[in-house]
């Protein structure tokens, strides 16, 4: 009689799942992407917000709304919410062209965007497109 083997072989990859622009990505321990893109995956949610952004500046700017509180009041939102906002239409030129064009690191998410950062566009774009973030 032939015996049958039940013992299994076990590999463990380490790598970790993120959703961007809707999709589901593999995320290997390097940050980088577990499958190399064909195309570019624009996050629509972080594209929305910048957006946002850059019209509420232009709406302080023109006079419009002579401040953020006033500028709240008018979209019916919380003013620190604006001012996290307000922040996005600062930021390097260089993180939000890689934005538009879905070639921001796969770990940088909207989250991240909304936290505080520099407002040096050097130090902004280490922070946002060369710093690996862990987890």
């Amino acid at each position: 009689m032939k015996s049958i083997s039940t013992a299994t072989d076990t590999t463990d990859i380490p790598m970790t799942f993120k959703t961007r622009g809707g999709k589901t990505v593999i995320v290997l321990p390097d940050g980088s992407r577990g499958l190399a893109r064909r195309e570019a995956i624009v996050d629509n949610s972080m594209v929305k917000v910048i957006a946002r952004g850059f019209r509420w500046r232009q709406l302080l700017d023109s006079g419009k709304y002579s401040t953020i509180d006033d500028l709240a009041v008018a979209e019916k939102i919380n003013p620190s919410y604006v001012s996290r906002i307000l922040r996005l239409a600062y930021l390097s030129p260089k993180v939000v062209q890689a934005i538009m064009d879905g070639k921001q690191p796969v770990w940088l998410t909207l989250k991240d965007l909304l936290l505080p950062h520099p407002m040096e566009w050097p130090t902004q774009e280490r922070h946002f497109l060369y710093s690996k973030k862990s987890g």
